[in-house]
């Protein structure tokens, strides 16, 4: 499974490709397959996002899980301190969508 990662350009949050537009949350992010270049080519281009790349994950149970320990820190927040980690139901956050 390949899926879609960056930053917005407005706010520097990490971001997620969720098949239509940008989403804080590594759950919503969809496989882009073969398509990557082209999504990201285009998203780039309309400034949505800044330096976006595929990654290699994996769909578990609990939604979609980043392959290498630096996307899922990217993804999930600080490794030493779970308080502090982004909930996909994070009320400060809501549903937060770029």
């Amino acid at each position: 499974m390949k899926v879609l990662t960056g930053n917005d350009l407005k706010t520097g949050a990490v971001t997620w490709w969720d098949g239509v537009q940008w989403s804080l949350h590594v759950e919503d992010a969809v496989d882009v397959g073969d398509h990557a270049d082209a999504i990201m080519a285009r998203e780039q281009a309309a400034q949505r996002v800044n330096g976006p790349y595929a990654i290699d994950a994996e769909k578990t149970a609990d939604g979609v899980r980043p392959a290498h320990i630096k996307d899922r820190i990217r993804a999930l927040g600080p490794t030493v301190r779970p308080d502090l980690t982004l909930k996909p139901a994070d009320p400060e956050i809501g549903n937060w969508v770029i």
